[in-house]
Parts: C-alpha cells; sequence; structure tokens
C-alpha cells in the first residue's frame, strides 16, 4: 500500500464505541500515513446512503472528551512516529452558537485550510456491500474536499476490512466486540465556558499536550489563554538546555491550535511565574489542569479570591502513561523524558568538513568544569577510540624548549619559573586571573601550539589505520578548535550539580567553583555548537547507555558517510 506524509481520518463510528477501537484504527492508519494524521469525528455519517452527506456540528458530550483522551494514550502506545491531531471545528455547543448570534447549519461555509494538506482520506465506515466500495470511496473523497482543503490528488482508503480482521481474533478481544454491537449510546453533556486558561512548557509538542490543548478547546466556546514557561519558570526543568526557544514552542502551539479550533480566539503568553495571568484577568472562568497540576489550579484560585476575582472551575483531566518509558524516566509521557532520549544522538547535522581526512572521524568533545567530559572520554575510549587528551597536551606546551615556553618567559617575565627552570603554573595563574587582555595574551600563546599537538595525534592514529579519535578539550570551542573536527559532542549537567561536584574534587569554596563556572562558556552557548549532547547527572550506568547509544549512531554515521564516497 502507498504511504503518504499526511492524512485525515474520518471516524463514523458511534463515540461510545470508538474507544476500544482506536488502537487498531490507529495501527491500520499508520499503514498509509507517515507524518500527519488528521482525525475528524462524525459519528454516524452513512457514506452508502447514495446521496452525498454534508457535514454538522456535534455537540461537546463527555464520550467526546473521553475519546480524546484515549485517541492520544493510544496514539503515544502504537504510532509515536504520527503527529495525531483531533479537529473540533464541527464541534459546537448550542448556547456558544446562541451566544454569537448565529446558528450556522454547516461547520464548514468553505473547507478549511490545515498546516498540512491531507493527501489521502481514510475512514473507519463499515461497507456492507463491498461492490459498493468504489461509491463509497467517492463519497469520502466529496465529503473530506467539502470539510478541508486537500491535496487536488486525494486518496482514499476503506480500513474497515483491516479492523474486521483485528476484531475477529487479531487485537480485539470477543468482549469488546460484543461491547461494540450492544452498547448503547450515553450522551452526558460538558459543560462549556467563555474563557479557558492553562499553563505549560509545551516543549517537544506531545500526546499529553495535545489532550490537554483539545480538552481546553473543547471547553473553550470563545477565548483560549496559554501561559508558555520562559525564563525563570525553565530553570529547575530537567536537561533544560534541550528545551526548544520560545518562540518555536509557540509557533506550535499556533499552528497545532489553528488546525484543531480556528474559531476560538487564542492568546499566548509568556510565564515567567507560576501564576501569570490566571490571577487578574476577570473574564477567566475554567482552568484545566491534571492530577499533578491540580494544586497550583487550587493556588491560582487562592489568589484570585485575594485579588478580588471568582474561583475558575478546575476541570481535570488524566496523565497520560508511557508505555515505553525507561526505569530512569517518569512513567506519565512528559518532555523531560523525550529530552532524555535525544541524548546521545545527532541532534543538527554536521557542517561540511570536506577539507579533513574521511578517517579517523574526529569528535571534539567539550564541556563545563565538573561536567563529566573526561570520564565519557574515556568511555569513548574503551570503546575503540583514540583519546587525545588536550589538558596534558598544554602541559606538554609549557615545557622547557618549547616554543611556547620561551614566549610565555618574554611576555610574563622569569620571575613564574620554579627552581628547575619549569613553568610555575600557579604563578602564572595569579598574573592572568581576573585579567581579560593577560589571559588572552597566554591562551594567544598557547592554544596554537596545542592545536599542532591535536593535529599530530590525529596524524598518527590515521597512520595507523585508527577510525574515530576523540579530541578531549575544555577550550574546543573557545579556541575555536571546530575546524579540526567532524562534529562537536557536548556534555552539560546543571550548574548546582557542576558546583557541588567541583567543590568535593577540588576541595574549593561555593564562590571559588561558581567563579570557574562563569568563566567558562555557559551550557547554552556551548549548546549552540553541539552536534549530540550528553549528561552525566544520572548513575554511572545511565552515562554508560547514552555512551553506547551515541557510538552505535556514530559508527553508522561513518559507514554511511564510506558508502557515499565510494566509486559508483
Amino acid at each position: 500500500m502507498s504511504m503518504f506524509s499526511t492524512g485525515i481520518l474520518v471516524l463514523t463510528s458511534p463515540l461510545h464505541t470508538l474507544p476500544p477501537r482506536i488502537a487498531p484504527v490507529l495501527l491500520s492508519a499508520a499503514q498509509v500515513v507517515e507524518r500527519t494524521l488528521y482525525v475528524h469525528l462524525h459519528p454516524g455519517l452513512n457514506l452508502e446512503s447514495g446521496s452525498q452527506p454534508r457535514p454538522v456540528f456535534i455537540p461537546p458530550v463527555v464520550d467526546l472528551s473521553n475519546l480524546i483522551t484515549r485517541l492520544y494514550s493510544n496514539a503515544a502506545d502504537v504510532c509515536g512516529h504520527l503527529d495525531v491531531r483531533v479537529l473540533l471545528t464541527n464541534v459546537r455547543a448550542q448556547t456558544a452558537a446562541s451566544s454569537q448570534g448565529t446558528t450556522p447549519s454547516c461547520p464548514f461555509p468553505t473547507p478549511q485550510p490545515l498546516s498540512h494538506s491531507p493527501e489521502v482520506v481514510l475512514t473507519d465506515f463499515p461497507v456492507q456491500d463491498p461492490g459498493q466500495s468504489p461509491l463509497v470511496t467517492q463519497c469520502l473523497q466529496r465529503y473530506a474536499g467539502h470539510c478541508y482543503v486537500c491535496s487536488p490528488r486525494l486518496a482514499s482508503v476503506l480500513l474497515h476490512p483491516q479492523l474486521v480482521k483485528l476484531q475477529n481474533g487479531e487485537g480485539v478481544g470477543q468482549e469488546t466486540v460484543e461491547g461494540l454491537k450492544n452498547g448503547k449510546e450515553k450522551a452526558e453533556s460538558l459543560e462549556t465556558y467563555s474563557d479557558v486558561v492553562v499553563g505549560g512548557t509545551f516543549d517537544r509538542l506531545h500526546g499529553a499536550h495535545k489532550t490537554l490543548l483539545n480538552i481546553s478547546c473543547l471547553l473553550a466556546n470563545r477565548r483560549f489563554l496559554i501561559g508558555v514557561c520562559d525564563q525563570e519558570m525553565l530553570k529547575k526543568k530537567v536537561l533544560k538546555e534541550l528545551i526548544e526557544p520560545y518562540s518555536q514552542r509557540v509557533q506550535r502551539l499556533q499552528e497545532f491550535l489553528q488546525d484543531v479550533k480556528p474559531s476560538l480566539r487564542v492568546e499566548i503568553v509568556p510565564l515567567d511565574d507560576p501564576f501569570g495571568a490566571s490571577v487578574v484577568d476577570s473574564q477567566l472562568q475554567c482552568i484545566v489542569v491534571s492530577e499533578e497540576t491540580k494544586k497550583g489550579g487550587e493556588a491560582v484560585n487562592k489568589r484570585r479570591i485575594e485579588n478580588g476575582l471568582p474561583g475558575l472551575v478546575l476541570h481535570e483531566i488524566q496523565l497520560l502513561k508511557d508505555a515505553h518509558h525507561a526505569e530512569t524516566e517518569e512513567e506519565k509521557i512528559s518532555s523531560s523524558s523525550l529530552r532524555s532520549r535525544l541524548l546521545g544522538t545527532l541532534l543538527t547535522t554536521p557542517t561540511d568538513m570536506s577539507h579533513l581526512p574521511p578517517l579517523p572521524y574526529v569528535i571534539g568533545l567539550t564541556g563545563g568544569s565538573g561536567s563529566g567530559k573526561s570520564s565519557i572520554a574515556r568511555r569513548l575510549e574503551a570503546l575503540g577510540a583514540v583519546r587525545i587528551d588536550s589538558d596534558k597536551l598544554g602541559h606538554e606546551t609549557y615545557q622547557p624548549g618549547t616554543a611556547a615556553y620561551h614566549r610565555v618567559l618574554e611576555e610574563f617575565g622569569s620571575d613564574i619559573l620554579n627552581e628547575d627552570k619549569t613553568i610555575n603554573r600557579r604563578a602564572l595563574g595569579k598574573k592572568v586571573f581576573g585579567n581579560k587582555e593577560r589571559l588572552k595574551a597566554l591562551t594567544d600563546i598557547v592554544w596554537p601550539e596545542i592545536a599542532l599537538l591535536v593535529k599530530k595525534r590525529i596524524l598518527q592514529a590515521r597512520e595507523e589505520g585508527k577510525q574515530v579519535c576523540v579530541v578531549d578539550a575544555a577550550v574546543l570551542l573557545e579556541a575555536g578548535w571546530t575546524d579540526m573536527v567532524h562534529e562537536v559532542w557536548v556534555t552539560v549537567i546543571p550548574e548546582e550539580e557542576a558546583v557541588l561536584r567541583i567543590m568535593e574534587r577540588d576541595g574549593v569554596t561555593t564562590e571559588d567553583a561558581l567563579r570557574r563556572l562563569h568563566s567558562q562558556w555557559s551550557n547554552a552557548k556551548q549548546m549552540e555548537h553541539a552536534n549530540v549532547v550528553l549528561s552525566t547527572l544520572w548513575e554511572p550506568d545511565v552515562t554508560q547507555k547514552q555512551v553506547l547509544k551515541a557510538w552505535d549512531l556514530l559508527q553508522k554515521r561513518i559507514q554511511q558517510r564510506q558508502e557515499a564516497n565510494l566509486p559508483s
């Protein structure tokens, strides 16, 4: 079966029968769609009646809210690679239509444009007469085209035959099948509100975010206010260096919500404290929370009452379980787990390094003091890499008789010498400490000499037929040595953890440890140059798994480069 980038799934079954069928439906859809799957709900839609059906409004009911939660939960379990989006343009409470002064008969006066134009439309509609399938697919295509702006060559797929196989013993139990046949529809209405508010980080928009956003859209009739964590609110986040920029998170939210419910007035504001506008906006009526954030919602209400405002209705949604979480990750679907899974992977494509020999493939490994950079370098060495320790090479440059030795004496005087004529690096350090000009004078002498020694070691490794070199260098980026390496790998840990490690390792005060860290490039600045990121924040076995993953992926990249350079 052909694969399409974007598809739209039209679900026609009664809402109360859909939850147990969602997983097999999504599995079937994932055989056809590989990137974005929109979901359009029209319970009771008949594509086999002989007349062309039209989209209708459906009311917001509890079954719909439950279905949205189930759908995103199942999507995370069975087709996590798909960007699933449940569309709510045709969902409207009668009171909402009345309050706006109009009661349109059709949710789609004109086809709604989506961020990604569907190339295929799929449905769970059960065709009773297989001979009618061509007519049903034509009817489905016209229906989809009436609702949304689709690709001119829109294809169509009837999923029902695959679902029947699943229900006959290949994925859905008999108890579920009987439930589908005999269930009675429940239509408990869902209370809706004029203005709804939520808050969150919304990093790497995932199923739990989408559940929160979709249900909020379901509840909101007029305005949806979203506070997005920024700056101060990110400081305590796990692997905050990997959090997407605020502007990127906002752009993804806007795109998602424009697809889901374009009639809604969406306001997105930065959140620099736990409350934001939620405690001062008099028009808000409801805040959507989870079991985890319920106390935060209660704190919002306490502050609102102190401000002379009525409390908000707390609408609680379920947390989504992460069926694929590792031992060190949270059981719920979370952005921090997704960020941890990025460690060791290629985050950005390396720049063109065609001026370097293809082998050995050179990794530039850097990171702040206390980040565990050298321990990672030793792990890579144990896997077969040649480790080039730039700190040791730095010691070599100060040896009597070297070019750097004589230039340092000329620049800083002979009073930095020990009795045996070697340079006293502590005395030298005192001369440059706190003086940027003098420090630059020293690094201008030493760094180029270290770079020459690094190049010599790389050449030696190439002559020995080695595949990979790791340049272990704290100053890799500051010294401008990236032109010597194929990839830059950065190790990061939170500043407070780095301070504790430096104090324990070197016996210095908190102030001295902080001063040392602040004299180096920040994690954020180093991340701007990183192709791969690693972290030693957790137990050693977790670090080892990261390094093994990074090493295995590196071997694949090297092999791909070699195959690409083979003569055709």
